[in-house]
């Protein structure tokens, strides 16, 4: 078998967001940190996306199928009106584990969009998604040893923090590739399709 042959990718299916929007998680990042939440792990802004399905380590070889697949789930969608709406956490009893922007503005679109690529994966076996579709951007994850101590931070930030008025139109569904560093993940671009 060829290396390229043994060669896994750690994959995920996603809408990349336009800068301004980045520009716009960036600067409530800034604000959020600023309410003492600095031991947080923050997203780096440029890395921020709308995940639709994770996939996982995928070897190499499996990339050209799985492309074809989401061209096929992209066509015809048409771009989808998007804004950033309300800020939110999921967690459990110990406190909240992840920080995150929700969304407002063509969910209807958006998540017809997500089931189609969650049936062209199935097909393709990879398991379906355990949860409902949830839309949301994650801003930041909390250590687990510090959970505790940042709930009732957290809790005040979410509540006192104002969410900028950014809309975006995502045109584009897209192959991603993470490599996994010590900083946090790097995110490539593996393939992008049009959803017009």
């Amino acid at each position: 078998m060829s290396e390229v042959g043994r060669e896994r990718w750690r994959l995920f299916v996603a809408l990349e967001l336009p800068a301004q929007v980045k520009e716009g998680l960036a600067s409530l990042q800034d604000d959020l940190r600023s309410q003492g939440l600095g031991r947080l792990r923050w997203v780096r802004p440029e890395g921020i996306h709308l995940t639709l399905k994770f996939l996982g380590e995928t070897p190499a070889a499996r990339v050209q199928g799985i492309a074809d697949a989401l061209r096929e789930a992209a066509a015809g969608t048409g771009a989808i009106a998007l804004a950033l709406d309300g800020l939110g956490t999921f967690g459990n009893r110990r406190g909240p584990r992840v920080l995150w922007v929700g969304l407002a503005g063509d969910l209807e679109r958006l998540s017809r969009l997500q089931e189609r690529v969650e049936e062209a994966m199935s097909r393709l076996g990879y398991p379906r998604e355990g949860r409902p579709f949830s839309p949301h951007l994650t801003l930041a994850r909390v250590p687990e040893e510090e959970m505790r101590l940042c709930a009732p931070l957290v809790e005040r930030a979410v509540a006192k923090a104002a969410v900028p008025a950014v809309t975006m139109s995502l045109s584009e569904l897209c192959l991603m590739r993470s490599h996994l560093q010590p900083s946090g993940a790097v995110y490539e671009r593996v393939a992008a399709f049009a959803l017009a």
